[in-house]
């Protein structure tokens, strides 16, 4: 497993971070299954194809979607083969999805090693990441219900349509939060959300646990991807281990620059415009002080927090466990990356 950007120090932090690696332990063994099968991927393409597969499925990661998908196979019965299944599946497809994003994004880090695009430049590189969507909604027609394949397909459908639509935005001073909010939902929270539905599918559980479990991973989602957001403005690069800064610079306006457009005052709205529509006026130091100062960077922490908060509320719905406990103790810890931020701004 790796690491997110590095945690804060503080004593609950510290207790947070340790609590989440508790909560990986518990599928530990499942999750070696996961990593192993996921690498096993690249030799069942064409031999020469194999060696570009394998170099993007063995670049590791957080593997978060799989962890989420087996602690809810956990929390509401008993894990089996098919959840690891499970979980291989919504990694390919997140993999991809990560393909196409560094390839529109120019970006060059990714996980601490060069990307796809600054390997073998673009063509090759989008064609290499449709090859994994399709291989992995190949794997989800193997299971004996339609209903796994179909929610795979509609949550894979919902990932590429959100990033249609941030690319249909781009530079777009008018993108509303409804709008923001629609699309991270749609690039981000739609794997969480099928990842915690359909474990909790898998092991039988009630059609409102399921629900409930849907509702938690597509909150966590939500929150994850406005973490990333701020991270991407305020991280450091050697923390993150990927690119940062490109979101601004290719016109992807994120919540704290929605924000920010909406507090500041004139001339310094005017000033922000011009940084975020014209490349040679861009300035990443002060886009980040503006943020700072207009408390847009605490209003986005905030928000991410709240919805933390409610996706916790939803696992009083789920049976009390171990695993459940888990699932708890995972978006605590999303949280506990959170606060400094806010903290800072």
């Amino acid at each position: 497993m790796s690491h997110f950007t590095k945690p804060p120090a503080p004593a609950d932090a510290l207790r947070d971070a340790d609590a989440f690696r508790a909560a990986v332990q518990l599928v530990n063994p499942q999750l070696y299954s996961v990593e192993e099968r996921i690498q096993r991927q690249a030799k069942t393409f064409d031999p020469a194809l194999e060696g570009y597969v394998s170099y993007i499925v063995d670049s590791g990661g957080k593997r978060l979607r799989p962890v989420l998908a087996l602690l809810a196979g956990g929390a509401t019965g008993k894990l089996t083969s098919s959840h690891v299944d499970l979980a291989v599946i919504v990694e390919l497809v997140h993999i991809a999805s990560l393909v196409h994003d560094d390839i529109m994004d120019g970006a060059d880090l990714r996980r601490d090693q060069p990307t796809a695009n600054a390997k073998w430049g673009n063509s090759l590189s989008v064609l290499l990441g449709d090859a994994l969507f399709a291989h992995g909604l190949r794997l989800s027609t193997y299971f004996e219900s339609n209903t796994i394949c179909r929610r795979v397909a509609d949550a894979t459908v919902e990932v590429c349509s959100g990033e249609i639509l941030q690319t249909q935005r781009r530079f777009d001073l008018k993108l509303s939060l409804t709008d923001y909010y629609k699309i991270i939902e749609m690039k981000t929270a739609a794997l969480f959300a099928v990842s915690c539905e359909l474990g909790a599918f898998l092991s039988g559980a009630a059609p409102e646990v399921i629900t409930a479990m849907r509702e938690f991973g597509e909150k966590l989602g939500i929150a994850y991807q406005i973490y990333d957001d701020c991270v991407d403005i305020v991280g450091k690069e050697e923390d993150a281990g990927k690119t940062l800064g490109t979101d601004l610079q290719k016109g992807k306006f994120t919540l704290p620059i929605i924000l920010l457009l909406q507090r500041a005052g004139e001339p310094a709205r005017s000033e922000i415009q011009n940084m975020l529509l014209n490349e040679d006026a861009f300035d990443a130091d002060a886009l980040a002080a503006h943020i700072r100062q207009t408390g847009s960077l605490k209003a986005a922490v905030k928000t991410a927090a709240q919805l933390i908060d409610e996706a916790r509320a939803r696992l009083q719905q789920v049976p009390a466990n171990h695993f459940s406990k888990a699932l708890d103790s995972v978006a605590a810890y999303v949280s506990s990356l959170l606060a400094p931020m806010g903290a800072d701004a």
